[in-house]
């Protein structure tokens, strides 16, 4: 009976020791698939502010009729070459998902993030398909484009917060889901993350108007800001600053709230005040270069970092749990 018994519990054990053994490839695999996206939100930037987004015409999911476009014709390449990469990201979200599904217990929160995150990359290329066979691409100025930009922007940061979410949890062990914050703190959190995707979604709309009307002086910029008679889409880039102020006051909120805790300050306070302060030097520095493509991918690429650092923080307060909120 002893030996049935210990055969029983061997038996019973291996799942659990298989699954935390592929944790580990799986936790790997959850970062990388979330850098991936960010490469593929960097360069769908490039392609709107390139102007590329109506190279392959009003066509969806076939570029201008076509499977592959044979053609030299550098718009089209461009965005040829972001569809792909999309595609690609939905082959890759959908094997998190099912990979973390195989590797984790019912009730387990990699799971649910990792199918927020599939519904979320879905919903981004319904989007994306809709600012194209609405041609909402280009040069179009129209207030139809403005929503869904900002839609799609705001999609964008809640797909990158599901699988940063998946990767943390991932790696640090599946826990099960609820949250053991005060009340007032989650308000406080969801108001602040709010106002950050907020901050990001008129940042798409500044950088929208910075291509479509483009500056030759910084002075025209400002003119252009707050005459009555400019487009709206120039109007609304005043939004960027307002919002930006509230993100802020939110930051300094998760400054004090990790300051208190040492562990959890000296992995992650450092990475973040850095990145705050690159933000802030970047946003002054694209108004007065006037929005160069470069500095609008660098200052995009630096926001999301932030983004990712914030709902980490985020995560980890809202938890309250003892995991770090770094990976070790």
């Amino acid at each position: 009976m002893q030996t049935t018994g210990s055969s029983v519990a061997i038996q019973d054990a291996a799942p659990l020791a298989v699954s935390d053994a592929g944790r580990v490839p799986l936790s790997r695999f959850a970062w990388f698939t979330l850098a991936y996206n960010i490469a593929v939100v960097l360069w769908g930037a490039y392609v709107r502010a390139t102007g590329s987004g109506a190279g392959c015409g009003s066509h969806w999911p076939l570029c201008n009729g076509e499977f592959i476009p044979l053609t030299s014709r550098t718009q089209t390449l461009i965005e040829f070459t972001h569809r792909a990469t999309s595609g690609l990201s939905l082959l890759l979200v959908t094997i998190l998902l099912i990979w973390s599904r195989r590797r984790t217990a019912k009730g387990d929160r990699p799971r649910y993030s990792a199918a927020v995150a599939a519904i979320l990359l879905f919903n981004e290329a319904l989007l994306g398909a809709m600012l194209v066979v609405f041609e909402h691409v280009g040069v179009d100025r129209s207030a139809s484009r403005a929503v869904f930009l900002s839609l799609h922007f705001g999609n964008t940061l809640l797909l990158v917060a599901a699988l940063t979410l998946t990767a943390k949890w991932l790696t640090n062990g599946s826990h099960r889901v609820g949250a053991s914050a005060m009340r007032w703190e989650r308000v406080v959190i969801a108001i602040g993350l709010f106002s950050v995707m907020a901050t990001g979604m008129t940042g798409s709309l500044a950088a929208l108007g910075d291509t479509i009307f483009p500056s030759a002086t910084l002075r025209d910029a400002l003119v252009q800001d707050f005459s009555s008679n400019t487009h709206i889409l120039l109007r609304l880039r005043t939004l960027h600053p307002l919002t930006a102020v509230v993100a802020i006051l939110y930051v300094l909120w998760m400054f004090h709230k990790l300051s208190k805790n040492r562990e959890e300050s000296s992995t992650i306070l450092p990475f973040l005040s850095g990145t705050v302060l690159a933000q802030a030097a970047l946003g002054v520095l694209n108004v007065f270069l006037l929005a160069p493509v470069w500095l609008q991918l660098t200052h995009l690429l630096v926001a999301e970092i932030l983004w990712i650092l914030l709902v980490l923080a985020s995560a980890e307060l809202l938890e309250n749990s003892r995991s770090p909120i770094f990976p070790r």
